[in-house]
């Protein structure tokens, strides 16, 4: 299933009032976790699957990657991130993730930040991926963390006053397709175990070198009180993986 939500015009303008939308990577809190999992990103070419608005496609060329290209399914998104700048070193293309074509060892870096839980086939966009990285590599991905991902509801236990008493764990073990809400609207995830993560990463031929379950930051918690919660389960998994 290759899902497009984000050229609705309802579920786009609600995206677009995401503190993550409006600033970008600062305002994103697991951003400082996933930028200590990037490689020195000079002089390199680098593939960012799920782009959106190509925010690390620009990060990635402040750090003076050679060469950029960002791919994503929603012309919306796209138009966003080409509004921003002009760089010939960025290079946008419309593409669902499971339908990329490159050439082998293309690449000597791939990133991914929260797109791959709505792929079905994680593990044929591994294959693809290791293909598409030159020997020594890097391939750094976050994803919905699986305790998030588990339960279709994403939600909290909430008690008699409407506090957010628990985070509920249930079926982590029945992977397979979540019928989920964001941002009011019904959106397809894919549920994985973390077991079953990092075994495809392996099993494709990518060495594991480092994982992060940030939480958010002193500093994004003041700017951002809501995030406060975020620190009492994992909602992100973030892995370093290497060819």
């Amino acid at each position: 299933m290759k899902q497009n939500k984000y050229d609705d015009p309802d579920f786009f303008a609600q995206y677009n009032q995401m503190p993550r939308s409006i600033g970008g990577l600062e305002a994103a809190g697991e951003w400082p976790a996933l930028r200590a999992l990037m490689p020195d990103l000079q002089g390199k070419r680098v593939l960012d699957l799920g782009c959106g608005f190509g925010w690390h496609c620009r990060y990635a060329r402040e750090m003076r990657a050679s060469s950029v290209i960002g791919v994503d399914l929603s012309e919306m998104m796209l138009a966003r991130a080409k509004a921003f700048e002009h760089d010939p070193g960025i290079e946008y293309l419309q593409l669902a993730i499971e339908d990329i074509a490159f050439a082998a060892e293309q690449f000597d870096v791939v990133i991914s930040s929260l797109a791959l839980h709505y792929v079905e086939r994680f593990d044929i966009v591994c294959r693809k991926i290791h293909e598409y990285l030159a020997p020594g590599g890097s391939f750094i991905l976050s994803v919905e963390h699986p305790v998030f991902t588990a339960r279709a509801a994403q939600d909290w236990h909430y008690g008699p006053a409407g506090e957010r008493m628990h985070w509920p764990v249930d079926d982590y073990q029945q992977e397979g397709m979540r019928q989920t809400r964001f941002l009011d609207n019904d959106v397809v995830k894919y549920h994985r175990t973390v077991a079953t993560i990092i075994n495809q990463l392996i099993e494709t031929g990518f060495t594991i070198r480092q994982l992060s379950e940030p939480q958010p930051t002193p500093e994004a918690i003041a700017a951002y009180p809501d995030m406060r919660d975020e620190t009492r389960r994992p909602i992100f998994l973030l892995i370093a993986a290497e060819k």
